[in-house]
């Protein structure tokens, strides 16, 4: 932005029919919109745009510059303090003089085009100022951060309608250039990292259009996302009514291609009269029955074509503002981006076009709701293709994955298509979700009604056969026999596969200057290495819980709900509780060492990352920098987000534990994390000798096997954790790789920094190897891309647990969307996962990085990996939106007996930091506070 005034461009009006989408530093992005309209010969009102050089110039002259940079720092009151006075300092701007003349000359032949039209003329008018007819125009604000194809900026900025004489034009174009600094418009630039200093304003002048009726049209339908649907308010008069939300508006829903009407709601009004541009009213002509809709069939499908020819030119689905005139005629006043569609996944190429697709969130059911890195959808296509190699699929190019892999926001989803037309599919997919992410099986389980998901496949031998496959390939039987006979043996060897996982991963490594090597060596851990674990530790596990559901149907009648649950808290060899009690030893050890007082005052008063950075560098406490060093050393291959290998490790950003460290030495002696595991543990088994005792009602061999079942059960269920444990490890391996080679292609210059590799996939990374045809300039613009579109991915809050490839979002149909959750006010419901009750106030975390947990606080989390799970620790209970019985934030809260409800829908919008609740882990249920 100029902080000084300067020269004023040659013009500063440009008709909009001389716009283009090109000119969006110069017009804005509601006049690139119109101007582009135009181009495709929509029926858009006539006008002209005062470009941004008058604004730069206005706002130079008022000395906006320093303000503008002193809002982009500041926040809260001091923002909104700085906005007022740059709207202050805009609105009392004057126009320059030569701006002025160029406004009041394009108003004047808008007038003039007006008269004509009036008086049913065309071309110029004679003397259009003589009979003093000044023409009604709307005056609209056209910032170049807006209408945008990622953030529309819808109602941000300020429009004024029905405005007559050019002293009223400048003025409203002067309340246009302050509407640049509402509150609302700098706080969604800041949401949606834009910077506001660099900000400009346009100002678009059109003639109004003398609209009988208007409103908006989508042309994909914004609540549940399906394209080809069309949805419209309509209402009588101005289309400002609409927008704004002063009127209640018919509500049709429309197919896209016909137009015709799927569902209609008529809306309540008053619409008898309207005023007129020169004073007085007039009744608007057409008016009908109050009782219906105020558009009819010809207008709906006129919309329809219009919806069809505007998706077709901009190329995404569209929000658009129409009027319909005295004559019948539809206008187009405005266009944009709906920035709100979840993305689809791109189809592939032998999926049938005109049948409907099913994808459920494969990222959501690992408990991830931030979009993955480049690399790491890359590390996870080639793991996907290994699976389904090792299951007997063609995979042509391992690099796309398998045919079901999907990505979309960056996210992994998986086309479920087959497995929901598949009767074995329908009973498998349900019951392996429920344990991961519950309310996708329960979205999954509503497209089971759904004609278009029909059966085709009944027969389950081409699944038997497949798993047949794995399973003999790897000895599965032998490892499950082994759970039964030698429940010792079975735990020993999944605990020693570590040692040959590791052995593996450390042999045929590249030199550290062999660029191909490493990043070959990287791909070779997805491709070769990583699958084995789970064959080779799964069957310990499963048996365990296989063994819990023996007991489960031994002990119908005899056992209470929630205490076969309570058998299962305080497991033994569970790598996650293990790795937290490590944690809090670590912060004892702190606690009772020489520099206590020192470390605790560091920890409390440095941010995490000068921490994290002073540990690198050997800067901390010696009994801290001791302590972490050996912590990191067994657990530093973890992360938030850990199984994305584009994310930094703990031994690489330490930030996250520190700030974890000093929350736990807030805690007293009396909190002590192991003493209260050590308890769930003497619970659990005390619970599992009772049932065992009530079985015996049933006679000395069911007490015999129930006993057996519930002791495999607790000796193996703590494996569960194993195989993720065991992955990030070998994903630790290929991201040191990675790293290295990101490191090469910084020094030959052809990255702008070493981690700029995580937004390249391999193909992309090997290229940088290889001739630089133009320095390295195609990749760097290529991470920078990625890197944006990461960083906008990374906003997002509302991931589809279940989307179809129309774009339709099952859960977010009317009547079965999240108010199923709400069984009644103020109580939501999800899945039980940790039995009991606990009655606290919530902290709601977002990113457990850099948060603070106060010892009995309920943690209200989207979802969780084993990242988190150090603050559950100090958490009195557990609300989560994402996960199933068996997600790793169930597990755990199991391990340390805190109350856990997880899959509650729209937890973290429904609930607030600081509100009172009950949570009830055994019933699934969250009671709110009045």
């Amino acid at each position: 932005m100029a902080t000084n005034g300067g020269a004023l461009p040659a013009t500063v009006v440009v008709d909009l029919d001389q716009v283009h989408g090109g000119m969006l530093e110069e017009v804005g992005g509601k006049a690139a919109n119109l101007g582009e309209m135009l181009r495709g010969r929509f029926p858009v009102p006539a006008g002209f745009c005062v470009t941004t050089g008058a604004y730069r110039l206005a706002a130079g002259d008022v000395g906006l510059g320093e303000v503008a940079q002193a809002i982009a720092k500041a926040s809260g009151a001091e923002r909104e303090e700085l906005a007022a006075r740059a709207r202050t300092l805009l609105a009392g701007a004057t126009i320059p003089e030569s701006a002025a003349v160029e406004i009041r000359s394009a108003y004047s032949a808008l007038s003039g085009t007006s008269a004509a039209s009036r008086n049913g003329t065309t071309g110029a008018v004679d003397g259009v100022d003589a009979p003093g007819w000044d023409a009604p125009v709307a005056v609209r604000s056209s910032a170049t951060a807006e209408d945008l194809p990622f953030a529309s900026f819808a109602g941000q900025q300020d429009s004024f309608l029905q405005v007559v004489g050019i002293d009223a034009v400048l003025d409203a174009v002067r309340r246009c250039w302050a509407s640049l600094w509402t509150d609302r418009a700098v706080a969604y630039r800041a949401t949606n990292g834009i910077d506001g200093a660099s900000a400009a304003l346009a100002v678009v002048v059109q003639l109004m259009v003398p609209a009988d009726v208007a409103g908006v049209l989508f042309t994909a339908n914004p609540v549940t996302g399906t394209r080809g649907q069309l949805v419209i308010d309509a209402s009588p008069g101005l289309g400002e009514a609409v927008v704004s939300g002063m009127v209640d508006p018919d509500h049709i829903v429309a197919d896209g291609g016909s137009g015709r009407i799927l569902s209609s709601t008529v809306g309540r009004r008053q619409w008898e009269v309207r005023p007129r541009p020169g004073g007085g009213t007039e009744r608007l002509s057409g008016a009908s029955d109050p009782a219906s809709l105020c558009l009819g069939t010809s207008h709906i499908q006129g919309l329809a074509a219009l919806a069809r020819r505007l998706e077709a030119h901009f190329g995404a689905p569209q929000d658009a503002e129409w009027a319909l005139d005295a004559d019948g005629r539809l206008w187009l006043t405005q266009t944009r981006a709906i920035t709100t569609l979840y993305p689809l996944p791109a189809r592939r190429d032998d999926a049938p076009a005109d049948q409907v697709r099913a994808y459920f969130c494969f990222s959501l059911a690992q408990g991830l709701t931030r979009p993955l890195t480049p690399m790491g959808l890359a590390g996870m296509k080639l793991l996907g293709a290994s699976i389904a190699a090792h299951a007997g699929f063609s995979v042509p190019e391992p690099l796309d994955g398998p045919s079901p892999f999907m990505v979309a926001g960056g996210r992994v989803y998986i086309d479920a298509t087959t497995v929901v037309r598949s009767e074995v599919g329908r009973v498998l997919a349900p019951k392996v979700l429920g344990v991961m992410e519950a309310r996708s099986a329960v979205v999954l389980r509503r497209l089971f009604e759904d004609e278009r998901f029909s059966i085709t496949t009944r027969s389950a031998l081409p699944l038997l056969r497949r798993v047949g496959r794995i399973a003999a390939a790897y000895r599965v039987p032998a490892g499950l026999a082994r759970v039964v006979l030698r429940p010792q043996a079975a735990l020993e060897n999944a605990l020693a596969f570590e040692g040959k996982l590791r052995a593996r991963l450390a042999t045929g490594r590249p030199s550290p200057d062999d660029g191909p090597g490493l990043l070959a060596r990287a791909r070779q851990v997805f491709e070769q290495d990583v699958f084995p674990v789970l064959p080779s530790i799964l069957p310990a596990p499963a048996g365990g819980f296989a063994m819990a559901g023996l007991a489960q149907r031994l002990l119908r009648g005899i056992a209470e709900p929630g205490e076969l649950q309570a058998v299962m808290r305080g497991l033994p060899n569970n790598a996650t509780t293990e790795m937290d009690l490590q944690l809090w030893s670590l912060a004892a050890d702190v606690r009772d060492g020489p520099d206590a007082d020192a470390v605790k005052n560091l920890l409390a008063g440095t941010p995490a990352a000068d921490l994290a950075r002073a540990y690198l560098e050997g800067g901390l406490p010696a009994s801290l920098q001791s302590g972490l060093s050996a912590f990191l050393g067994q657990y530093g291959h973890r992360a938030v987000g850990e199984i994305d290998v584009g994310l930094p490790r703990w031994s690489e950003d330490p930030g996250h534990i520190l700030g974890v460290l000093a929350g736990y030495l807030a805690l007293g002696p009396g909190d002590a994390p192991e003493a209260k595991f050590a308890e769930s543990a003497r619970a659990g088994e005390a619970m599992a000798a009772e049932l065992v005792a009530r079985a015996r009602r049933k006679g000395p061999l069911p007490a015999a096997v129930a006993k057996g079942a519930l002791r495999r059960a607790r000796l193996l269920g703590g494996l569960r954790e194993q195989p993720k444990y065991l992955l990030i490890v070998a994903f630790d391996a290929a991201r040191r790789d990675l790293l290295r080679a990101g490191v090469l292609l910084a020094e030959r210059g052809i990255l702008a920094a070493a981690e700029d590799i995580f937004f390249l996939g391999f193909a992309e990374a090997g290229a940088g190897f290889g001739p630089p045809a133009d320095g390295g300039a195609a990749l760097r613009e290529l991470v920078q891309e990625r890197q944006a579109e990461y960083a906008r991915e990374l906003r997002r809050r509302h991931i589809p647990r279940v989307l179809l490839s129309d774009g339709t979002e099952p859960e977010a149909v009317p009547g079965t969307g999240s108010d199923a959750a709400q069984t009644e006010p103020g109580q939501l419901r999800g899945t039980p996962a940790s039995a009991g009750t606990v009655s606290g106030t919530a902290r709601v975390i977002l990113d457990p990085v850099g948060a603070r947990l106060e010892p009995g606080e309920i943690l209200v989390a989207p979802s969780t990996d084993p990242g988190w799970t150090p603050l559950f620790l100090t958490a009195g209970g557990l609300v989560m939106e994402m996960g199933g019985a068996n997600s790793h934030g169930a597990v755990v809260a199991r391990e340390y007996g805190i109350p856990a409800v997880v899959g509650v829908p729209d937890a973290t919008s429904l609930i607030d930091t600081g509100r009172h609740m009950d949570v009830d882990g055994g019933a699934g249920t969250v009671r709110l506070a009045d």
